[in-house]
């Protein structure tokens, strides 16, 4: 007896079409539209990202889906468990201190250093910086804000001119995004963007010891902000959650 052929895909994978028609957008792009998710809190922290799921909602395959996964663990977006998956990470209150201890023992170097290379324009420039961040936090867009304040740390360590501060910095400030976004109150935003342009002030003037108290402060002021309380997740389907 003849049987029709399903033109259906397996469930553990896209089909052959999908994987054509999401051929044009890049692992980058993937990576981002989760992340931004993710800050937008449409994914919330230990919901869990099945390949499948992830597959049907890009129109990729599990070959691409996989290495995705792979980069969103290293910036510490998702954590990977074996043979159980990939959920959003959950950061606990112990963790989130040890992230800003870090970025304190770090940034206080990094802006120390700063003071003594910092050039007019270099201030100039980051000044434009600061102007974007309030520009982002009076318009109400809060994942941009954040994006913005964790640049502006980047773009310090840049200043200070050396490449494994700046390396150690990006690493951190992707953790601490994540967790700003998660558990920030709506008013941290705005508190960083006064208080990068203070540190501007003290860097412009190439006053070390004011710019590392100025950090000392700033950091320490994010970390108490956090509200690490282990909100429920909601079950929801994640290809409306990515659209």
């Amino acid at each position: 007896m003849n049987r029709r052929r399903s033109t259906r895909a397996p469930d553990g994978d896209a089909s052959l079409a999908a994987s054509k028609i999401g051929a044009a957008i890049s692992e980058d792009q993937i990576v981002e539209r989760i992340f931004t998710a993710v800050m937008d809190h449409r994914l919330r922290p230990g919901m869990k990202l099945t390949e499948n799921a992830l597959c049907h909602a890009f129109a990729v395959s599990r070959a691409r889906i996989r290495p995705i996964l792979v980069k969103l663990g290293e910036r510490g977006i998702v954590t990977l468990h074996p043979n159980r998956g990939a959920f959003v990470a959950s950061p606990t209150a112990e963790e989130a201190r040890d992230v800003f201890e870090a970025r304190r023992t770090i940034e206080l170097s990094v802006v120390r250093q700063a003071a003594t290379r910092i050039t007019k324009n270099q201030i100039k420039n980051l000044r434009l910086h600061v102007a974007e961040e309030a520009a982002a936090i009076a318009s109400g867009d809060r994942r941009e804000a954040i994006r913005l304040s964790g640049q502006f740390h980047i773009r310090l360590a840049e200043v200070a001119g050396n490449p494994v501060f700046v390396r150690f910095v990006e690493e951190l400030v992707a953790r601490s995004s994540l967790i700003i976004a998660l558990f920030g109150s709506r008013l941290s935003a705005a508190c960083a963007e006064r208080e990068h342009g203070d540190l501007l002030d003290a860097l412009g003037s190439r006053d070390g010891a004011r710019a590392v108290r100025l950090m000392d402060h700033h950091l320490e002021h994010i970390g108490r902000s956090l509200h690490t309380d282990g909100s429920d997740v909601p079950a929801a389907d994640l290809r409306t959650l990515l659209v």
